[in-house]
């Protein structure tokens, strides 16, 4: 087979980029290990950001995410018993989130993929990338007890932390920054009503605690978790039990609780790959950054990563110019550091840290009392968790 593009992954980063170069007339054949069942069983983030937002109206996929998502002006700080808006509309100028979750983004790109008739390759075993440093790059997969070879102008890796396509590129050429955090979110899905209209993220003493939602009757929790928990020795009563007892006496009163439709714990980690471009190979999204989800940038980051990717390859075969291509890790970079270096810092500030001690708690609550008491520290906070525009003329 031939393409122009092969992308390698089919969870949102790569499905955006299909249809994004689909919009732009240009070829690309998805390759995915896992079968469409599984990509859709991954419970992600469901914040979505302007620019996230702005990439699927381009992609033409962003109809049913404005029928049904739920738009946020703000969200709420809890400390030391109290809560505390930040006005992210007002303080931004007009800046806002979408809510709405990342399975449902998947399905979205998917659909518009199958009636489009494009090509997605899934359940395909032992993928390889080669040549992405020569003229002629390809990869090679198996299916159904064949060995297939698609030859093409470029690859996009969008196949997460765990893919191919990092793992293939030679040592001496990357360069990983890494932080590991010390404890693990555990979360629980389940269809009760939000305890609140907006995001309510908690500091405690007990730990970090978070009250979002993926609709108006589906709700998201998570509590900060020692990494030698096991989700198996967490009920959904003990879950609900915790949780009361990191809330506020309001929140506490209408916590509305239920049976869990998922329940998991996720490490916490820090990742970033340099360079994110190998010749004709580029990483985009988890293959080549990881934040901890606590100032909600996974999903957003790797939405601009295939924004700057798309507007790239369109340059380079709409107007014959390599210009975005030669800057394309550069750019993402930039942004990269700066939602690293907020989620980093939004994760230090909430959670409990073990070895800082009383002196680290009353720290972290006399930063949190700035925060919400300076108005140029809350603005700060509020344009980080929107986001940065993205200018592609940068």
């Amino acid at each position: 087979m031939r393409t122009q593009v092969a992308i390698i992954g089919a969870g949102p980063a790569g499905l955006l980029l299909g249809q994004l170069l689909h919009k732009s007339g240009i070829d690309a054949i998805i390759i995915e290990q896992r079968s469409p069942a599984y990509v859709l069983s991954r419970i992600r983030a469901g914040v979505l950001e302007q620019v996230a937002m702005d990439l699927l109206d381009q992609a033409g996929v962003s109809a049913r995410a404005h029928a049904e998502g739920l738009p946020h002006d703000g969200f709420e700080l809890l400390f030391k018993g109290q809560r505390h808006r930040i006005d992210m509309h007002r303080l931004t100028g007009g800046s806002r989130v979408m809510v709405y979750g990342q399975t449902e983004v998947t399905q979205d790109l998917m659909d518009a993929r199958t009636a489009a008739g494009l090509t997605t390759v899934y359940e395909a075993a032992n993928v390889k990338v080669h040549d992405f440093d020569g003229a002629t790059p390809r990869v090679t997969y198996e299916k159904d007890g064949q060995t297939h070879t698609l030859t093409c102008d470029f690859i996009a890796g969008c196949d997460g932390f765990h893919g191919v396509c990092r793992a293939s590129v030679p040592e001496d050429a990357i360069r990983t920054y890494e932080r590991v955090y010390p404890f693990g979110w555990l979360g629980l899905l389940a269809d009760v009503k939000p305890v609140a209209h907006e995001l309510i993220y908690a500091h405690t003493d007990r730990g970090f605690a978070l009250c979002s939602m993926r609709s108006a009757t589906r709700s998201r929790y998570y509590l900060q978790v020692p990494l030698t928990d096991k989700v198996e020795n967490w009920s959904d009563d003990a879950f609900w039990a915790e949780m009361r007892n990191r809330l506020d006496p309001e929140a506490r009163e209408h916590l509305t609780t239920g049976p869990s439709l998922e329940k998991s714990i996720a490490p916490l980690r820090s990742f970033v790959a340099e360079p994110m471009r190998f010749g004709s190979l580029f990483l985009a999204g988890d293959a080549a950054h990881i934040v901890p989800p606590t100032g909600a940038k996974g999903l957003n980051l790797a939405a601009s990563d295939v924004g700057y990717l798309w507007n790239a390859l369109a340059d380079f075969y709409n107007d014959k110019s390599r210009a975005g291509i030669d800057t394309y890790s550069d750019r993402c970079l930039r942004r990269v550091w700066r939602a690293e270096r907020f989620s980093w810092w939004f994760t230090s500030l909430m959670h409990h840290f073990p070895e800082t001690g009383a002196f680290g708690q009353k720290m972290q609550e006399a930063e949190l009392d700035y925060l919400v008491n300076s108005e140029a520290a809350s603005r700060s906070l509020a344009e980080n968790y929107v986001g940065l525009p993205m200018n592609f003329g940068a």
